[in-house]
């Protein structure tokens, strides 16, 4: 049997800064991706615990930022019958360069409980490439048994330090340690046991970045509404806020890694989806994410990293990233859309405040962005904004759909790359508008150049892009490689709203066809219409649900005036936060099973842009209000 990527779906996860830790809903580690994280190498394989050698039944668990919450009966010993008289609690908090495991053991039995409880300890130090890939090949570091109990990776020594310490120490084989504490409980009695694993870096990364949670600007946000409100935006802010990472370069600047387990790092489009949908409620992301990008814009040309002068990066990777036949270099650029995002997030934080003479530092950033993006449509056959992987190693697909099937034809074919996306001209013509805006507030040159530009790009878009089928005009996901309509129904057209490329009427067609039941579901905005032949509700970008895509779809409904519709998609995200313990994942399948949703199994949980559509609901309430107040 071929490896097979593990999935995520049944697992709980804490996450700070480049740190995780999964575990089954009992609170073991062991199997598959499970493990303690640490700047993307697994350096805790397993962690198991039990008592008199038996494993406790698991009742209850709950994950939020960098805590996970275990609730356990020990149905083994205590008093007969159906009530648990032991209970086993176990909490796990990811801190910065320490992983603590607190376990407690609570008794309500009539006579006193005796047992021992075992924790077996097991090392690691893979990377992450082969966690996801389920390629668990090479010998575990040994644990080594001295003043410390301690082991060391390629990049890390981990020390183990327990409270208090266990009365047995045994080493199963070189990876693996078993501790014992034996316990007595009379009635009503608790006993604790930690386990405080510290990680010490002994060998730089390309990117050893650390927790940017304490910057944090958001903190003390006053949500007002009732509890399961409250939960789902304190929820998700607080999983982003343990997502935030500093800049290695500038430790001043954070911004919002992309996901975790795979994804936590630096991504351009992610991390500027997540400051931009964050404005209202954090200029500091925004300054963070903005100068954090700028410094590794690319300088020069390079097929190997997909670098052309003035592009903004697509992830920063800490080690070469391989994965099947990908093989991406730690600095990677293989993204069509991140350059105009970035102008577009520069835009936007200067109208929500951002100092002119701030912006005024990033402007030589600006120029060679908007050179960059001149540039990539001028070199283009039809004068759209294209991409191609010139490596044969890196993203077949670069916009955020990035899957090799992602873009199907109306007859469920998949098109030929390289792809026009629809979305990267929205944005092109959006960054093109507001950086006109920003050079006129600058007193430089060129605004009436750029403005012309972005008319120019619309109008082709307006030409080439709508398609006429059965009947009804929408807009293509984008144009392929011979220059014909991508004719799938797709959510790609929903990124076009409040860019500036629509008119009012087309902004209406968009609206109109994407909250059709065969693209609005029951928890969002489908990726794909589920009349498409080649609708999978579980495949990545072929049928499942996006909360990210689903909330910038909203974002841009509400910002043209539509009401009733973003009331629709809202409601559809608020009805999956009350199904999913109001912790928004990556994205979930395109059906759901009877009225709960169904987990997309390799979902990232928590993902930056999913858990900042928590802030886009949280504008939306505050335009519902106004409009209430105002009567409409």
């Amino acid at each position: 049997m071929s490896e097979q990527q593990p999935w995520l779906h049944d697992l709980e996860i804490a996450v700070n800064g480049p740190a995780t830790a999964l575990s089954t809903r009992s609170g073991q580690m062991g199997d598959g991706a499970t493990g303690w994280i640490v700047d993307d190498r697994r350096i805790l394989r397993s962690l198991h615990a039990s008592l008199s050698d038996q494993d406790t039944v698991p009742v209850a668990a709950s994950s939020s930022g960098p805590t996970s919450h275990f609730w356990g009966a020990a149905r083994h010993l205590g008093d007969p019958g159906a009530d648990p008289t032991v209970d086993v609690h176990q909490k796990t908090h990811v801190g910065l360069h320490e992983l603590l495991v607190e376990i407690t053991v609570s008794s309500r039995a009539s006579e006193p409980v005796v047992t021992d409880l075992l924790v077996t300890v097991g090392a690691d130090g893979i990377d992450l490439s082969e966690v996801k890939g389920g390629q668990i090949t090479g010998t575990a570091p040994s644990i080594r048994l001295e003043e410390q109990v301690f082991w060391q990776d390629a990049r890390h020594r981990t020390t183990v330090h327990p409270s208090p310490a266990p009365q047995a120490v045994e080493q199963l084989d070189p990876s693996r340690l078993l501790q014992t504490w034996p316990l007595r409980l009379n009635p009503g009695q608790s006993a604790t046991v930690s386990l405080r694993f510290e990680a010490i870096r002994t060998r730089a990364s390309a990117h050893d970045a650390d927790s940017g949670a304490a910057a944090c600007d958001w903190d003390g946000l006053e949500v007002t509404g009732d509890d399961a409100w409250r939960d789902l935006v304190q929820t998700n802010l607080t999983d982003l806020k343990h997502l935030l990472q500093k800049d290695p370069e500038a430790p001043e600047d954070v911004y919002a890694a992309a996901g975790t387990p795979w994804y936590l790092t630096l991504f351009g489009r992610d991390s500027i989806w997540a400051a931009r949908m964050m404005l209202p409620y954090s200029p500091g992301l925004a300054r963070g994410t903005l100068r954090t990008l700028a410094r590794r814009q690319a300088r020069s040309a390079d097929p190997a990293t997909a670098a052309e002068p003035g592009k903004m990066l697509h992830e920063v990777r800490r080690e070469i990233y391989a994965h099947g036949e990908m093989e991406l270099p730690t600095v990677y650029y293989g993204t069509v859309d991140a350059t105009p995002l970035w102008i577009v997030l520069l835009h936007e934080a200067w109208e929500a405040g951002l100092d002119l003479g701030e912006v005024r530092e990033l402007l030589p950033t600006l120029h060679a962005a908007l050179d960059w993006q001149a540039e990539a449509v001028d070199a283009s056959s039809d004068g759209f904004l294209r991409y191609v992987d010139h490596s044969g190693k890196g993203l077949s697909n670069q916009g955020w759909k990035d899957s090799g099937d992602s873009m199907r034809r109306a007859d469920g074919s998949i098109a030929p790359a390289p792809i026009a996306l629809l979305e990267a001209q929205a944005y092109a013509v959006q960054a093109a508008h507001g950086a006109a805006e920003l050079l006129d507030a600058l007193g430089e040159a060129g605004t009436q150049d750029w403005r012309a530009w972005g008319r120019s790009l619309a109008q082709r878009v307006r030409e080439r892009f709508w398609v006429e089928r059965d009947g009804e005009r929408y807009l293509a996901m984008g144009l392929d490689a011979v220059g014909d309509p991508i004719d799938g129904v797709g959510s790609n057209m929903g990124h076009a709203l409040g860019t500036g490329l629509l008119s009012d009427q087309e902004e209406k067609l968009v609206v109109e066809r994407l909250t059709r039941p065969d693209m609005l579901r029951r928890f969002g905005i489908g990726t794909l219409s589920a009349e498409n032949p080649a609708y999978n509700p579980t495949g990545y970008h072929t049928g499942s649900v996006w909360v990210h895509d689903t909330a910038i779809i909203l974002r841009g409904m509400a910002q043209g005036g539509y009401s009733r519709e973003a009331d629709q998609v809202f409601d559809a995200l608020v009805r999956l936060s009350a199904r999913s313990q109001h912790r928004f994942p990556e994205l979930i399948a395109g059906d759901p099973v009877g009225q709960d949703p169904v987990p997309y199994p390799a979902a990232c949980r928590p993902q930056a842009w999913s858990a900042a559509s928590a802030a886009v609901l949280l504008q939306h309430t505050q335009l519902r209000h106004t409009r209430q107040d105002l009567g409409g």
